[in-house]
């Protein structure tokens, strides 16, 4: 929160410089002094927000409903109203730019359904973090009783969400962004505009806390990370910190073995695949026009679908069975025998979900020794394999991180050719499935039978 003007009361100072490449403290002061973090909060709140949008909880484009409690948070904020729709894009771009209170608000109950059951997930992530004296008791930073973090803590977390999100980092460098309902400036924008190479971070200011910022910069190869807490004033406190940067880019050397820090495991589920698809009706298969160009992944997919055409055209052998194979990538080359031991019964999934054999049928699937892999997903069911292998095919391009140990499996039936991703544990499959419904996509979970 920007407010040159006032001068804050005597707060605690600390401060705490790391050389970002590997974490290595420069200098510290009280670092572990337990303190009001004012809106530096924000920075959980947002790396929770970057969490819940890339494992599917959420999408960027959800329309979120401002209730009344975010709507009446104090300045600093976006002047949202009760009962207004807005992006969630831009409540993350008003808390990270702006530093707004009600935006913050917004999130945690997007989020999580309540600002009490945020604060607690925020607490789990900032254990998991390894931020050992922080408890967070909301999710904009106003003063309240317990609510508390350290220097070193909100470092780490700063480090965190350069390295664990660098997809949404350039936020903390935006000087102005739209954030939907009105353009927004940057609190922090008299150090992003003053410090060469100065990016972010975090800037939070309460009567308690006094002026505190997390700032990062980048100088060649070094990137240094400092944070002060308890300045007198913004003016005092942004000359401080720049001090505090210089020191960093003396101290750090020119060189050293970039060691970027331990992603913790993600452990926030939301409601299982199975409720959530019941209120997702099956959509018309997606157009199969290819991508536009720009990007590897999406060259990648083009040339591949191209062979995909290719080989649909080419003269196909003459069936003596119906067969429900494993879907691959179509080649003109007759691919080798696989091996006898690799051939199993194939699966089709039953009304309750379980699989059954198919007379006559093979399928190749990978063995599990720790024996759960027997789930899978449906993305859809299309007039013919060629649509179904497709479809799989661009799923399988599009989400490569969660799709890229599956099997694709097209299973014919009298209804038409069902498009499966098979050979996945039960949260592999549930995670994929809720990052393909953040997309819009349809997606439906399957696992053996009980």
């Amino acid at each position: 929160m920007a407010l040159s003007a006032i001068q804050a009361q005597a707060a605690p100072y600390a401060a705490m410089v790391i050389d970002a490449r590997n974490g290595e403290v420069l200098h510290s002061r009280n670092a572990d002094s337990r303190l009001h973090p004012a809106s530096l909060t924000k920075m959980m709140t947002l790396y929770v927000a970057f969490e819940a949008v890339e494992n599917g909880e959420i999408s960027l484009d959800t329309m979120v409903r401002i209730s009344k409690k975010a709507a009446a948070e104090p300045p600093s904020k976006l002047g949202l109203r009760a009962g207004q729709q807005i992006r969630f894009r831009y409540l993350i771009r008003g808390a990270s730019v702006k530093s707004a209170n009600d935006a913050a608000t917004a999130i945690a109950e997007a989020i999580e359904g309540s600002e009490a059951a945020f604060a607690r997930r925020m607490n789990r992530t900032a254990k998991s973090l390894g931020m050992t004296r922080t408890t967070f008791k909301n999710a904009h930073g106003l003063t309240e009783a317990g609510h508390l973090s350290t220097a070193r803590d909100m470092t780490t977390l700063g480090r965190h969400l350069f390295f664990d999100y660098p997809q949404y980092y350039n936020l903390f460098s935006r000087i102005s962004t739209d954030a939907g309902i009105r353009t927004v400036s940057n609190t922090n924008r008299r150090l992003l505009g003053s410090y060469r190479g100065a990016d972010g971070i975090k800037t939070g200011y309460t009567r308690a806390a006094g002026f505190n910022l997390v700032a990062s910069a980048e100088r060649g190869n070094e990137r240094i990370i400092a944070t002060v807490f308890g300045g007198r004033s913004s003016a005092t406190r942004n000359a401080r910190v720049a001090e505090l940067l210089d020191l960093g880019f003396q101290r750090a050397p020119s060189r050293v073995a970039m060691k970027k820090p331990r992603r913790p495991a993600y452990g926030h589920h939301v409601a299982s695949a199975d409720i959530a698809v019941t209120r997702s009706p099956r959509p018309a298969p997606r157009p199969s026009a290819a991508p536009a160009a720009g990007t590897v992944i999406a060259a990648l997919e083009d040339d591949i679908l191209k062979a995909v055409e290719e080989a649909a055209t080419a003269p196909a052998p003459t069936p003596t069975a119906p067969t429900a194979t494993a879907a691959a990538v179509p080649v003109a080359v007759a691919p080798r025998p696989r091996p006898a031991a690799l051939s199993l019964a194939s699966a089709r999934p039953t009304a309750q979900g379980a699989a059954q054999p198919d007379a006559g049928q093979e399928i190749v699937t990978r063995l599990s020794s720790s024996g759960g892999r027997h789930w899978g997903i449906n993305v859809g069911r299309y007039g013919s394999r060629y649509q179904a292998e497709r479809v799989l095919l661009k799923t399988a391009l599009r989400e490569l991180g969660t799709l890229d140990d599956a099997l694709r499996k097209v299973v014919q039936n009298s209804r038409g050719f069902e498009a499966n991703f098979v050979g996945m544990t039960e949260d592999q499959a549930a995670l994929a499935c809720r990052r393909l419904k953040s997309r819009g996509a349809e997606c439906q979970l399957f696992g053996p039978r009980s």
